[in-house]
């Protein structure tokens, strides 16, 4: 068993809803394998190293595109979420594993593409950076890739969703319930890369992704945030945080309707 490097409070606050996270969180675009493809110049990579992998929504979407793909996650919940999934699956050349974004346990060299999906906030950045540039062959690509929340569906409805995400956040830190959690703000990130020096081109761009979603889902998602959760878990009940409220409020808004939902993604490039 290799000896982990990581936040212990960053992984506990993603435990225990691995199922809700799996049903209700997006997947990524289809469009980022073909860019990440085509700025490493391969038709088929031979590694694909997806660090953060969660429950796996981010990494079985190269399963038609990558010699072999790996999850690499230190949250047991999440991972086992992951192996259930990829268990439903046929595919053969995807496999999770236990590490950090600074301990991958794999070869120097090894790998063609590295992704981190909404997750690179959670992982401590010079160490995480060097890591990648190791296991990154010459030419290879990290991308570091978040979506905007709440996606864009309906005025009313985000704005309860901001409210409520909002307010968990505000009780969690008053109460100290994320005091040992630590993360670094996202805009940061390309400023991170860069200051690196492990990328010899790095930048950012814009994508997005339309998936289906209504009430249920939206409530889905924002109780599948690490502050709600964590609220949950400290033994505060749904109608203490406001849980009861908010999903009237959607309901009422979307009223049993399934509407598209415009994903916006952040993407953070660096080649190496």
């Amino acid at each position: 068993m290799p000896t982990q490097n990581y936040n212990a409070a960053n992984v506990e606050r993603f435990a225990g809803f691995a199922d809700r996270y799996d049903r209700f969180r997006p997947q990524p675009p289809r469009d980022l394998i073909a860019l990440l493809k085509q700025l490493a110049e391969t038709k088929q990579p031979h590694r694909v190293v997806d660090l953060g992998s969660g429950t796996g929504l981010s990494t079985l979407i190269w399963a038609n595109d990558a010699d072999e793909i790996i999850g690499i996650e230190p949250s047991v919940d999440m991972r086992a979420q992951a192996e259930a999934r990829l268990a439903a699956t046929n595919f053969q050349n995807i496999h999770f594993t236990e590490g950090s974004s600074t301990q991958t346990n794999l070869p120097d060299e090894s790998t063609d593409i590295v992704t981190c999906s909404q997750s690179l906030h959670w992982m401590e950045p010079a160490p995480t950076f060097a890591e990648i540039a190791r296991i990154l062959r010459a030419g290879g690509v990290f991308a570091a890739y978040d979506c905007d929340w709440p996606p864009t569906l309906n005025a009313e409805a985000e704005a309860a969703y901001i409210e409520f995400e909002t307010r968990a956040e505000e009780v969690g830190a008053a109460r100290g319930f994320y005091r040992d959690v630590k993360r670094w703000d996202k805009e940061g990130h390309l400023a991170r890369m860069r200051a690196s020096e492990k990328f010899r081109f790095v930048k950012e761009i814009v994508m997005h992704n339309v998936e289906q979603g209504n009430a249920e889902r939206l409530i889905g998602v924002a109780l599948s945030q690490g502050s709600v959760a964590t609220l949950l878990k400290r033994g505060m009940s749904e109608a203490e945080i406001g849980v009861p409220e908010f999903r009237a409020r959607v309901e009422r808004v979307l009223n049993a309707k399934t509407l598209p939902w415009y994903f916006s993604y952040r993407v953070r490039l660096g080649i190496k």
